[in-house]
């Protein structure tokens, strides 16, 4: 029944063009901003769950 739904729709093959691309666009960001990613920074947010409360948790050193 479905079927028949999306194939009375003019246009309807450009959809899933447009969400893969909208994905991979996403995913390819993503890589780079890891791959660029500060790895100071990348490790002080790694031991951020293993720390104390007490201490300073604020990241001003690091962006220095």
């Amino acid at each position: 029944m479905y079927k028949n739904v999306l194939q009375a729709i003019d246009g309807i093959e450009i959809y899933p063009l447009i969400s893969f691309s909208i994905f991979f666009v996403f995913f390819l960001g993503l890589v780079v901003y890891v791959a660029l990613m500060d790895k100071k920074y990348a490790q002080t947010m790694s031991a951020i769950a293993c720390e104390d409360e007490s201490q300073d948790t604020t990241f001003d050193s690091v962006r220095q």
